[in-house]
């Protein structure tokens, strides 16, 4: 979610020049997009479906784990007892097996954050354009980003509240504001994981 997070703020790291270019004047504002997305109804819908997915992908990779604790354990019973030959295979398929789960987990990751940005990028498409277009109703030069903001008004501004009107959201009360501010996805799509298992070691 951190390079998702990067791309999200990137994309907002717009400057508009045109009423500079008109007038001469100066005037910045800045926006925190996370927070813009949090308060937009189709949040809801991609926070649902990326748990959802999440949820699928988490259940399929503990399966996986499963059945390799279980061969772990059989092989670690009857290894005093078996043939080179047998003992060999197993770790062999034992390796195979952790490689296996190993594998999925990337894929899994790289699913997982396929899909958030293919949710959120017409939203982020959205906002973009109500961006542009509240900037120039106002006579804004320069938008920014609020998390790369290193100084500025303790209560910020209104442009947040500008954009939310324009796309038809009522601003969250000031109190609720950093309740919301996380992008769908951030805390409630939980990465696969998988505790990584030493390789089973040849016996000499």
């Amino acid at each position: 979610m951190n390079k998702l997070k990067s791309l999200l703020v990137a994309s907002f790291l717009l400057v508009s020049v045109a009423s500079f270019a008109q007038t001469g004047t100066v005037k910045v504002g800045y926006t925190n997009a996370n927070y813009i997305i949090s308060q937009l109804p189709e949040s809801r819908q991609i926070e649902s479906d990326l748990k959802a997915h999440s949820s699928q992908l988490e259940k399929e990779l503990q399966n996986k784990y499963k059945t390799y604790q279980e061969k772990v354990e059989v092989y670690k019973k009857g290894a005093p007892t078996m043939t080179d030959v047998v003992r060999a295979d197993r770790e062999k398929e034992l390796t195979t097996l952790q490689a296996s789960i190993e594998e999925f987990q990337r894929n899994a990751d790289a699913s997982l954050q396929k899909k958030e940005q293919a949710a959120l990028e017409p939203v982020m498409n959205k906002i973009q354009k109500s961006i542009d277009k509240v900037a120039k109703e106002n006579g804004y030069t320069h938008i920014f980003t609020a998390e790369a903001l290193l100084y500025g008004p303790e209560d910020g501004n209104s442009f947040t509240d500008l954009v939310l009107k324009d796309l038809g959201v009522t601003p969250a009360p000031k109190g609720a504001a950093a309740a919301s501010a996380a992008t769908p996805g951030a805390s409630t799509s939980p990465k696969p994981a998988v505790q990584n298992s030493a390789p089973v070691k040849k016996k000499k």
